[in-house]
């Protein structure tokens, strides 16, 4: 009897692992225009997004609907900004998926840190979806929930839940429209920087790759690292140490810095939505720890940190 349970757990996930291969693929080659909310706390802020694949690959247009006017377009590896009237273009390296694109491409590590499993069906926006859950297997990263289109496999709703399966943040299509006629006026006839030409400046923070030699020896089991670069950063005097560790789902970021007496370079915790961030002055190296994880998880990885000198 255990063997067969044992069998048709994994039988279940594979079909789920399966589902999510299809989310990851539909949130880079469906045509979609819609309205999304993100809420963590008391916050809501309202954004819609559109995006489209055509033969030169994918552009996809994102405008925040509250507040001062922001608006940011990407297309083959590069983005643009709208800032002070301009459209500014930025390096595109950095930063998580985005909503509805959350997901990583690569999804086989997913399965040894998160059990996965479908969880009913629902509504989300008109659209019939998939509940899919990813519950970690230890008590250093969030619960996962998205909510996929049956039909297309587009992500319509994606949330981040504590140890009490309560909500911490989430991100939910309010209204959209998947393929059909989809406005692609913003991108004719010279894409995303040719509709903006005379205002365009290129803003030049580019990254090196380095092997620093600082490490983090208490990740959670799964956490590789996938990139360590140095790069200049707003609001700071010289450039920064960057390393991002992934375990298939969330990120966790290490920035490491001289001390420069900002105001700004203080010890503690500060939390937005399911992201925590932690930080901690030593040997005069102001160290940042900033993950899609508990608090204690941060606070562990920073208390870690060292350098390794070879």
């Amino acid at each position: 009897m255990l063997l067969l349970t044992g069998a048709a757990s994994a039988a279940g996930d594979t079909h789920s692992l399966n589902w999510l291969q299809t989310v990851a693929f539909a949130g880079h080659q469906t045509d979609y225009s819609g309205v999304f909310v993100y809420q963590y706390g008391n916050r809501v802020e309202t954004s819609r997004i559109t995006h489209v694949v055509e033969t030169d690959g994918e552009y996809e247009k994102l405008e925040s609907l509250d507040g001062p006017k922001r608006e940011i377009v990407r297309h083959h590896g590069q983005v643009w900004v709208y800032d002070n009237h301009k459209m500014v273009q930025v390096d595109s390296r950095h930063g998580r998926g985005r909503f509805p694109s959350l997901l990583p491409e690569q999804l086989s590590a997913l399965s040894g840190n998160y059990r996965v499993k479908e969880d009913g069906m629902q509504r989300v926006a008109g659209y019939n979806a998939q509940v899919i859950l990813f519950q970690p297997r230890d008590s250093l990263r969030y619960s996962h929930k998205i909510w996929a289109h049956t039909d297309s496999g587009l992500l319509l709703k994606a949330a981040v839940l504590d140890d009490m399966s309560r909500v911490i943040e989430q991100y939910a299509f309010t209204q959209l429209k998947i393929g059909g006629d989809i406005d692609r006026s913003w991108i004719a006839p010279n894409s995303a920087a040719g509709q903006h030409g005379a205002g365009t400046r290129v803003l030049n923070r580019t990254s090196m790759p380095v092997n620093s030699g600082w490490v983090a020896d208490a990740l959670p089991t799964g956490f590789n690292k996938i990139m360590e670069v140095k790069r200049p950063m707003r609001g700071k005097h010289a450039p920064v140490l960057q390393l991002v560790f992934s375990d298939g789902l969330s990120a966790i970021s290490i920035f490491i810095e001289p001390v420069d007496d900002d105001e700004d370079d203080v010890d503690g915790l500060s939390s937005r939505g399911a992201v925590n961030l932690y930080r901690k002055v030593i040997d005069k190296n102001l160290i940042t720890v900033v993950g899609e994880v508990p608090p204690r998880t941060v606070m562990q990885v920073l208390d870690s940190v060292r350098y390794n000198s070879r």
